[in-house]
């Protein structure tokens, strides 16, 4: 699946890979959005140059796919996962990309902060769900189930239950008795 996402009225070129649960953008969009290069493309061979000489991976990290270009065929192009572009962007010394890097070191003092008291980080989910318009009922319920999931999956793992494909196995299996369903069905309405 292929997307155009728009940035102040200029596009960057997406992809959702759906077997990574994964958006990668072009990265020659994104530099050229930022940096307002007449040369994008240039522009992000001497940046990857840079940061190669640098010890920087980032260069590394980025893939390509085949992506539309303007005239109409695809073409492979250099592509990066969220956290390689939001990396990259820290990268660009741009007015355009400044936004974007007081919002990292914002989040990355949170974290710092809700690793000191991670209370913090419940707060901070509580908040985020009352500005996406879940009720306080809705909220307390969430949080409520991530704590008896919590103490479920601990209980597992103190048996030997390893994470992963046997977690799911048991949370089908769950999932099943709660809803009634039978065995390859787990959908909750019943016929």
């Amino acid at each position: 699946m292929s997307n155009i996402k728009l940035f102040q009225s200029q596009q960057i070129r997406s992809h959702w890979d759906a077997e990574k649960e994964k958006w990668y953008f072009s990265v020659i969009d994104v530099v050229g959005v930022l940096t307002e290069s007449a040369n994008p493309r240039k522009y992000w061979s001497v940046l990857k140059t840079r940061l190669k000489s640098e010890g920087s991976q980032l260069a590394t990290k980025c893939s390509q796919l085949k992506m539309p270009s303007s005239d109409g065929k695809s073409y492979l192009t250099d592509v990066a996962d969220t956290e390689t572009l939001l990396r990259l962007i820290q990268s660009i010394p741009s007015p355009r990309a400044e936004p974007f890097k007081l919002w990292l070191a914002q989040v990355g003092y949170e974290r710092l902060e809700e690793n000191e008291d991670p209370e913090l980080a419940i707060d901070r989910a509580l908040h985020a769900y009352l500005a996406k318009g879940y009720s306080k009922e809705w909220i307390n319920q969430r949080l409520k189930s991530i704590e008896v999931r919590k103490e479920l999956t601990d209980e597992w793992e103190a048996r030997g239950v390893k994470k992963g494909k046997e977690f799911a196995l048991l949370t089908d299996e769950i999932t099943r008795a709660w809803s009634n369903c039978p065995r390859g069905n787990t959908s909750s309405t019943k016929a």
